[in-house]
């Protein structure tokens, strides 16, 4: 097996095609200063949405609407999304976005708020898969939410997971990656989750609620 995964990764990303929708929506990103989810992450949301079969989801960290809309795709038609932003502009820009997908207005819900305070008020075991992109030194705590929103055979999805390769590399001690590190472990060690770790993107933790 080649050490260098390099040029297999590269074709991972480049490999899906995305439409018009998507790609205003990367725009928006960029001006407004968001790092959206990759082509590849994209791709492998909208996937995980349609295996999952699911009808409630929750987004932490909405962004402008990339990682929404490839979420929207995989979900039934009679699913609804649920995104949190403390970001109001950020909210205003997905919204386009869903719009410009083609979404009806009641399939999505965007809440301005601090997801700290936010998720709190879900309710218990109420959602089918949960998103979490948003700001990592409160990851920790977004995923027990996440699992107690969860229902059994529940889907997380933690994005961003491998910090840009620092994750894997002991001798990267920088906060964020730490927490990364830390919630990876909590998650494999966690009896009432089954995980896994991918390389899209810029690393999916995966973990399904028993």
């Amino acid at each position: 097996m080649s050490a260098d995964k390099t040029t297999s990764w590269s074709y991972t990303e480049g490999l899906p095609a995305e439409d018009e929708v998507l790609l205003r929506a990367r725009e928006r990103s960029h001006e407004l200063g968001v790092s959206p989810v990759s082509a590849g992450t994209a791709a492998a949301l909208t996937v995980l949405a349609a295996a999952s079969k699911a009808q409630t989801a929750v987004e932490i960290g909405t962004g402008a609407g990339v990682s929404g809309v490839a979420l929207l795709r995989g979900l039934g038609p009679q699913s609804v999304l649920t995104t949190i932003d403390v970001d109001v502009d950020h909210l205003k820009a997905a919204r386009e976005a869903f719009q410009e997908s083609g979404s009806p207005a009641n399939r999505t819900r965007t809440i301005s708020g601090r997801a700290a305070d936010v998720l709190p008020r879900l309710t218990d075991a109420a959602y089918d898969l949960v998103f979490l992109d948003a700001d990592k030194p409160s990851y920790p705590g977004y995923v027990e939410q996440a699992v107690r929103l969860l229902k059994s055979g529940g889907l997380l999805i933690v994005n961003d997971a491998l910090d840009k390769d620092r994750v894997s590399d002991p001798a990267s001690r920088e906060a964020g990656t730490v927490v990364l590190r830390q919630v990876g472990k909590w998650i494999r060690d966690n009896d009432q989750l089954m995980s896994a770790l991918l390389p899209t993107g810029d690393g999916l933790l995966l973990a399904v609620k028993r």
